[in-house]
């Protein structure tokens, strides 16, 4: 099978198109007949999966993976087990899961991408659904000791209440954009010429 796609892919840490790409692979596998079972990139793909947050279809992926393989890939296990702590919002549990294993040199850079883009999901949820929060709860979601998410978190603007142990959350400005099309313009100009004439 030819890879390249999937290697440029990764080589550009292109990791948003890792999961479509092994999908297009695998459908092209299949439509030619071709065996690619033993050399599939079973943890890449799933990996994919994760890092779009499409849960649904690592799971349907994990089971269409023969168990042969399932039994004979350690690392396919391991990221199965990140996928289980994903599925049941064990948000400790995938930092754990994603750093109790040693991972290959050819998934180290997306499963580095995929911890670091799963930190800022957390902290985005965080930010969008408190106004305090525990130091300790923080460090939970955020998959660190206490300290580091204290550092972590003030560093982004959070007040610490160190007699409380608790964070004030910064919230994040939102930003709206006024889009003034041209017919609006057209009819501003008119009422103002309008008005002075």
């Amino acid at each position: 099978m030819d890879f390249a796609r999937l290697t440029e892919a990764l080589a550009f840490k292109s990791y948003e198109k890792i999961a479509d790409i092994c999908d297009d692979l695998m459908l092209q596998a299949a439509a030619e007949g071709v065996d690619y079972q033993d050399e599939w990139p079973y943890v890449i793909h799933f990996l994919g999966y994760l890092y779009v947050d499409d849960i649904n279809s690592a799971r349907f992926f994990w089971k269409s993976i023969p168990s042969t393989i399932k039994e004979n890939r350690p690392e396919l296990v391991a990221v199965w087990k990140i996928a289980q702590k994903l599925w049941i919002q064990d948000h400790r549990g995938v930092y754990e899961a994603i750093h109790g294993f040693d991972w290959c040199q050819e998934v180290q850079g997306l499963l580095v991408a995929f911890s670091d883009l799963y930190r800022r999901r957390m902290f985005q949820l965080l930010v969008s659904a408190y106004s305090t929060i525990s130091i300790r709860d923080a460090a939970h979601f955020l998959g660190m000791n206490e300290e580091e998410a204290k550092n972590y978190v003030t560093r982004r603007g959070w007040i610490v209440d160190v007699a409380s142990e608790m964070l004030t959350v910064k919230k994040q400005e939102i930003g709206r954009e006024q889009k003034l099309d041209s017919s609006k313009l057209q009819r501003l100009t008119e009422y103002v010429f309008h008005l002075e004439h």
